[in-house]
């Protein structure tokens, strides 16, 4: 009787706890408590708040973790009120900083970069983004300005505008040997968004921009091809899908988000077309609460594979660190980064974290004429590794200040540091 009575007492907590969690919880209202910045309209529709009525404990997990999943909350806990005869779901949110100065620089031999400007990734505390940067890249002046609108009204639709500067150093490949030009890119553009799931967007996007191309007076060998100056006028439209499985727990990912672009360029003096595809996949995987485990694999080709004017760019800034500036382009690339991410030292008075990073970074093109074996020829591959450092602020979404440093692992003299906020992917 004695052990009837023990297994009772075992077995009926654990069936009250199973009907609690399956219990449908009849919810008047959902309440934010701790907002400073954003609005409590947003976050509803959000989470698409407009008929609330009995939810359960899976329904309100999924609600904590999208929450938790956006750059302006960094932590959240929730409970129940009852007023009455009415019943309240309340979530207590720590936000996110959400404005910051954008400030990077980097260097190797002969050119020094750097950009300043700011980010705010919850503009009028509705999630919206507006930031805005100078850079100087080989001594050439370059600005960007972006908005973005999330989410219009209830809908799931958003939209976003641009206007971008971009001038540089660019090497351009004719068959007689390599000729270097001044380029400049005047780029103005917009997007509409549609949201499917909380995970799963596309974008539909259009941009007009003018390429402007100088020949520079210093050239490698003499008699160089190539017009001395030239303009080109063009259009391009964007598809692009993303599905975003990433969690976030401060600073540490796990999961996988995928983007699939298709772009296609309209020429307007030649009054031609080509399209341009690729593929970013981003893999994270957190073991224990230090280790990180980070991989992006970006794959893209391009239909104008005889032009000169290759559309992929090999550089330091972008896809290969330490590699040195527009090192050169192609019409189909490869890129491989791989880390480790480890934290070494965590404050226990300030979420402040010191983390180390180690890298390995591939990458490969097929240059223009070429054919798509150019990808495994053992001259186009720079490998590249390195380490660095990160100073993370665990309240506020991707903030860090990174250092990293690269070598070339076949040539030595191919070597630079980049310095930034943000990881590097």
């Amino acid at each position: 009787m004695s052990r009837l009575i023990v297994i009772i007492g075992l077995v009926l907590p654990w069936v009250a706890q199973a009907q609690a969690i399956s219990e449908k919880y009849p919810i008047e209202s959902v309440q934010f408590v701790g907002l400073k910045k954003t609005k409590a309209s947003y976050l509803s529709s959000l989470l698409r708040l407009q008929d609330v009525g009995a939810i359960d404990e899976t329904a309100i997990a999924q609600w904590e973790r999208l929450l938790l999943n956006q750059a302006i909350i960094y932590d959240l806990s929730y409970r129940f009120d009852t007023i009455g005869n009415s019943r309240q779901l309340i979530f207590d949110i720590k936000e996110a900083k959400t404005l910051f100065p954008i400030l990077n620089f980097g260097g190797i031999r002969n050119n020094f970069w750097y950009q300043v400007g700011f980010n705010d990734i919850n503009w009028l505390g509705r999630g919206m983004q507006l930031s805005a940067f100078y850079r100087n890249n080989d001594r050439r002046h370059n600005f960007n300005v972006f908005y973005r609108v999330p989410q219009i009204g209830q809908s799931k639709w958003g939209t976003a505008m641009s206007v971008l500067k971009w001038a540089s150093v660019e090497p351009l490949f004719f068959s007689e040997g390599t000729v270097i030009y001044n380029y400049d890119n005047w780029s103005f553009g917009s997007s509409l968004y549609y949201q499917f799931q909380h995970n799963q967007q596309l974008e539909i996007g259009v941009n007009y921009f003018v390429e402007s191309y100088e020949k520079l007076a210093e050239q490698t060998f003499q008699n160089s091809p190539g017009p001395d100056a030239f303009e080109q006028p063009k259009w391009l439209g964007k598809l692009r899908f993303h599905l975003n499985n990433i969690n976030y727990n401060f600073h540490q990912l796990d999961g996988f988000d995928n983007n699939i672009i298709l772009e296609t360029v309209y020429n307007t003096i030649d009054q031609n077309w080509f399209f341009i595809i690729w593929n970013d996949l981003r893999y994270f995987q957190q073991f224990g609460e230090r280790s990180n485990l980070a991989l992006r694999l970006r794959l893209g080709i391009s239909s104008n594979q005889d032009s000169p004017f290759a559309p992929f760019v090999l550089d330091s800034n972008i896809n290969i660190r330490g590699s040195g500036n527009r090192i050169d382009r192609g019409t189909a690339q490869a890129i491989l980064n791989l880390e480790y991410r480890y934290d070494f030292w965590v404050s226990e008075r300030f979420p402040v974290v010191c983390q180390g990073v180690g890298f390995v970074d591939f990458g490969t093109w097929r240059k223009p004429g070429g054919v798509l074996s150019d990808l495994v020829q053992a001259e186009n591959i720079r490998p590249f590794m390195g380490g660095g450092i990160r100073l993370i602020y665990k309240n506020a979404f991707d903030t860090s200040l990174r250092i990293d440093y690269g070598v070339d692992v076949r040539n030595s003299n191919e070597r630079g540091f980049v310095l930034g906020f943000g990881q590097y992917f």
